[in-house]
């Protein structure tokens, strides 16, 4: 099959999030499956700097945007360890700024027009390119009008009409709502301005768009597909997604194993495997210790978290649990990220007063990532929702024990340590359901107590290890569903 992938982030050309990490990832696996597959997003400053060659492809183009006309350049890449061809539309005005959507917390005021031009870009680059395309697969607000562009505009035309639009969602929560006054800048009819199609509450909104148009939705885990239909979780699109749950399907996004295994991880202390896992964690374990001055303590848990330090990430539960644990217990914490300035400097007291128990590094390093899934003894995630999650997967794979909580992919993956699941040998972490400081302190006492029971923790460590959460798995699903929806195009 013939997919191009139109997103607004692929490793490493431009990353904020879990969007960057599928979209680097997934069309790699797609060609060793052996199809043909490419990579759309724009350039960004920040693509200068990725250590991938970029070449000019000599191509222009011109798009309409409101009332007037941008012209735009297309360049090539490839995807690392492939020959996958990534396409970056380049428009200094819109794209060569120091973030993808914003700074110093707000985002830029013309979202909606650069990505109106990119969703522009994208068709155009299919015309001028004369690629041969089966499905386009879209990815959240930000080409959301990418299968409306499909539907309206070019569908009627030679090298569009059989074209089959996926269009996956990440995270609910970021919708690309915008005053309704730009729905002049899509250049499509005001007759799509209706609260069935491109409107919610008088604004544009682009997530809501890309799913009235798709041929397809898909959510990055099964569970995730379920909760957004419900108003818990649905962000106010829940009734859109209900109508269109026949066409709704969720599949878990995978771990690049090429770049998450301790096996050859280049940036540990200490390869291992299931098999070494008893020798070689403990040297990741110390010399993590050793770089955040906490002192070693091999019989004593290290709980690590990393992420964004925020309400949805469950760091309020966690900061409200924390200092108890801290002054009554010998667990050694190790927090990455960087987030919401109150927890910021909540886990910054909690480091200053107790350094030889907790280490908050308030910034975001991918070595000190590497590091502290294979140092720490337990991986804490409790997410209030969790569209997919990776550190879960990434943990499992270094053996490290989750605790989560029991939504969106964080539900899909982990099975909670009870008798009956450890007898039967599937329990890999710990779970809980409700989003409260009491049910996240009790999983955490019961992780605690497990890891005192050396057996079932070793149990614990093994069956997580021999899991496989690859691109390969996920993969295969995605192109049953692409032949699906191409079946029901033509």
């Amino acid at each position: 099959m013939n997919i191009l992938l139109a997103t607004s982030e692929a490793v490493p050309f431009a990353k904020t999030g879990g969007l960057g990490d599928v979209c680097g990832a997934l069309p790699v696996e797609l060609a060793r499956l052996g199809h043909n597959t490419a990579v759309i997003l724009p350039y960004y400053r920040k693509a200068r700097y990725c250590g991938q060659p970029i070449e000019p492809l000599g191509i222009d183009f011109i798009v309409p945007i409101g009332s007037k006309t941008v012209t735009g350049h297309l360049l090539a890449g490839k995807l690392p360890r492939s020959d996958v061809p990534v396409y970056l539309v380049r428009q200094d005005q819109y794209f060569d700024r120091e973030e993808l959507y914003g700074e110093d917390g707000q985002d830029y005021d013309d979202n909606c027009e650069r990505f109106v031009f990119f969703s522009r870009a994208v068709m155009e680059t299919i015309r001028l390119l004369e690629l041969d395309v089966d499905v386009i697969h879209a990815n959240d607000w930000q080409t959301g009008l990418v299968p409306a562009y499909l539907t309206t505009e070019y569908g009627g035309l030679p090298r569009y009409k059989s074209i089959a639009c996926l269009f996956a969602l990440h995270n609910m929560a970021y919708q690309g709502r915008f005053w309704h006054w730009d729905m002049l800048l899509t250049g499509l009819d005001w007759k799509y301005f209706n609260w069935h199609q491109m409107e919610y509450h008088g604004k544009l909104n682009l997530l809501k768009t890309g799913l009235v148009f798709a041929d397809a939705i898909n959510a990055v885990s099964p569970r995730y597909a379920q909760e957004i239909q419900t108003a818990q979780f649905g962000c106010g699109l829940e009734g859109v997604l209900r109508q269109r749950r026949d066409i709704l399907t969720g599949i878990l996004n995978g771990v690049d194993y090429g770049v998450w295994d301790p096996a050859v991880d280049p940036v540990l202390a200490a390869n291992y495997d299931c098999d070494s896992v008893a020798t070689g964690k403990p040297k990741c374990k110390a010399a993590l210790q050793d770089e955040l001055g906490l002192p070693r303590r091999p019989d004593t848990p290290l709980v690590g978290m990393i992420g964004r330090l925020d309400r949805q990430k469950g760091f309020d539960l966690v900061a409200d649990v924390m200092p108890e644990w801290v002054e009554t217990t010998d667990l050694e914490w190790v927090i990455l990220g960087t987030g919401d300035p109150d927890y910021e400097a909540r886990f910054r007291a909690l480091a200053e007063r107790f350094p030889k128990k907790v280490a908050a590094r308030l910034e975001f390093s991918d070595d000190l990532a590497h590091k502290i899934e294979a140092g720490a003894d337990i991986f804490l995630m409790p997410s209030r929702y969790e569209p997919c999650g990776l550190n879960q997967m990434y943990s499992l794979k270094y053996g490290t024990v989750p605790v989560v909580r029991d939504t969106g992919g964080l539900a899909d993956t982990i099975v909670d340590a009870s008798d009956q699941t450890l007898a039967e040998g599937t329990a890999n972490g710990f779970s809980f359901q409700e989003d409260n400081c009491q049910a996240l302190d009790e999983t955490l006492q019961r992780a605690r107590d497990a890891y005192r029971r050396p057996d079932v923790w070793r149990q614990l460590v093994r069956t997580g290890m021999q899991q496989d959460w690859s691109w390969a798995r996920s993969a295969r699903q995605y192109v049953e569903l692409y032949q699906q929806i191409t079946a029901r195009k033509n």
